[in-house]
């Protein structure tokens, strides 16, 4: 009975409510208006910020909160541009279609009579500097969007915007005081993006490329340390991270790209690739170097390049960049350790004194980096003269205690060995007993003679490593053929004629010391001529003009000796 009145109840109740609303229906809402036609916005001025995809629009006290902020406007170009930027003798090119850098042109060194140098390397059918990368090396698709461009009025600087199906970006491009590149590239609402740079700098030729002494690496700085990973064996990718990167960039013996990051990055990674030229020396391809396992024989004999690719620590890079010579001074007064990647070796504070004094002499004596060798070879040879007379001294009493030597060898040399043909130790002590009682005696010092060659070794390595990393040898002419003391004589006269003046020095010195060191004098000669030949011209002509020198003091002791006999 219950059960029944509570049913009865209920249905009643929905019939109530259904007559209720069918007399006194609510009010429906109205649509909302279409907005009106929008003008055409004006693009941002470079540093602004765009609208943010889904952002909310405020809210008026009038109308109700907007739920949904509408599309950013499209921002393209109808065809593809290129924007040039000058300041002084640099010259950038880009183009409009995903904002990268085509052509850099530079000078060749600091010297206002240099030449230029494009340190864009050629390339087919990859992406060039300051494009955007995806995952690993991926081109991101926002480098085939036509950008629009806006070049500012002074020439120095442009500013590209893309907003479209292909995505949203910004990058500006501009010369600073210093003609140093400044590049800032924002991708907003992502993090997912890189910024390309290389591979490598400028457009060896096939010559430089097999060359020993034009290495190409990947550079940066952590801290107080400059690494420079080299490509030759690398066969994965070689990642820093952004923290305490104070700059990452390429380079090879003379020439420099670095880029500095005007804030925190997350990353910087070097790819390695394999490099395939033209006979004309002009990049044609790269690929990236296969797996251990997978690289055949003809692709182990190639070239190789490091790519690099900076990641963003946000939405957002600002990055400085250097492009140009490896000029001590010139990187130097930059204050920020880029003179690093020059390789003075571990002679470096005889090194900048000898980079010092060519300058010197090349900038007020002989405008001629030959001549200047030359001149600095003679005082590096006044400097030595007192040591050098007391070990020619010395090796002329040896010479003459060379009888008396010789007849105590003679008298031990049955007895150096027993029947069995073991060493003697107690013979072989007891003759170097007597024969340095006999140097001890004339006060002669068996191992003076050696001690010039022992001094100048450091000074020939100080010289080897700035004559082989001086960019301002490079493509310096002496006389004749001469047309670059940083590379090898072509017709290779200098490492002959450098060979025949060490055999006559030679031979017109002392001919001192036991049998095996007259026989290692003999035979120096012969290793030097053979050492010299693919070494830079300028330091066999650092070499050879030593040996001139030794060799006109020798006549003149000789000539004195004589005199005296």
């Amino acid at each position: 009975m219950e059960t029944r009145r509570l049913l009865l109840a209920f249905v009643l109740s929905l019939a109530v409510i259904a007559i209720w609303y069918t007399i006194f229906p609510p009010a429906r809402s109205k649509p909302p208006e279409p907005p009106p036609a929008a003008a055409p916005k004006a693009v941002p001025a470079p540093g602004a910020a765009p609208a943010v995809p889904g952002a909310a629009a405020p809210s008026q006290p009038s109308q109700p909160a907007v739920t949904q902020a509408p599309a950013p406007v499209p921002v393209s170009a109808a065809a593809e541009e290129k924007i040039t930027l000058q300041s002084g003798r640099v010259r950038a090119v880009l183009t409009n279609r995903g904002a990268q850098l085509l052509s850099l042109v530079v000078p060749e060194k600091s010297d206002p009579k240099s030449g230029t140098l494009e340190m864009v390397r050629q390339r087919a059918g990859i992406a060039y500097p300051y494009s955007l990368t995806a995952n690993g090396v991926q081109p991101s698709p926002l480098n085939q969007a036509l950008f629009q461009a806006e070049r500012a009025p002074d020439g120095r600087s442009a500013t590209f915007r893309y907003s479209g199906p292909l995505g949203t970006a910004e990058k500006t491009f501009r010369f600073d005081d210093k003609g140093l590149l400044a590049v800032d590239v924002r991708v907003p609402g992502r993090s997912d993006w890189g910024v390309l740079l290389g591979p490598g700098v400028r457009n060896p030729t096939t010559e430089e490329m097999k060359s020993r002494y034009e290495r190409r690496r990947g550079v940066y700085r952590k801290g107080d340390d400059v690494e420079g990973p080299d490509p030759g064996g690398a066969f994965d990718p070689i990642e820093v991270s952004g923290s305490a990167l104070a700059w990452a960039g390429l380079d090879d013996t003379y020439y420099l790209a670095a880029q500095v990051p005007q804030g925190k990055i997350d990353r910087a990674v070097f790819w390695p690739m394999l490099v395939q030229t033209s006979e004309k020396g002009g990049t044609e391809q790269f690929q990236p170097v296969p797996g251990k396992d997978d690289i055949t024989r003809e692709q182990k004999g190639l070239p190789r390049e490091f790519f690099l690719i900076l990641r963003p620590a946000g939405d957002q890079m600002s990055l400085v960049s250097y492009w140009g010579p490896k000029e001590y001074d010139l990187l130097h007064a930059l204050r920020n350790g880029l003179e690093g990647t020059i390789d003075l070796g571990s002679l470096k504070p005889l090194v900048l004194p000898l980079l010092y004094a060519l300058h010197w002499i090349y900038d007020r004596v002989v405008a001629n980096y030959g001549w200047a060798i030359v001149l600095l070879t003679i005082v590096i040879k006044v400097l030595l003269l007192p040591l050098t007379h007391k070990s020619t001294m010395s090796m002329r009493k040896m010479q003459e205690l060379n009888p008396r030597v010789q007849a105590i060898r003679d008298r031990y040399r049955s007895k150096l060995r027993d029947k069995q043909g073991k060493p003697n130790l107690e013979a072989q002590r007891k003759m170097n007993e007597e024969t340095m009682a006999v140097y001890k005696e004339a006060g002669v010092n068996p191992a003076g003679g050696c001690l010039p060659m022992v001094i100048q070794l450091p000074i020939l390595y100080a010289f080897y490593r700035l004559l082989s990393t001086a960019v301002d040898l490079r493509l310096a002419p002496w006389l004749g053929w001469i047309h670059d003391l940083s590379a090898a004589d072509p017709y290779l006269v200098l490492p002959i004629v450098m060979g025949a003046t060490q055999f006559l020095q030679v031979r017109m010195g002392p001919q001192a010391g036991d049998p095996m060191q007259r026989r290692l004098f003999q035979i120096m000669p012969v290793a030097m001529t053979v050492f010299f030949l693919g070494v830079p011209s300028g330091l066999v002509l650092y070499w050879l003009t030593n040996n001139v020198l030794t060799i006109i003091q020798l006549q003149v002791y000789n000539r004195l000796k004589e005199r005296e006999a």
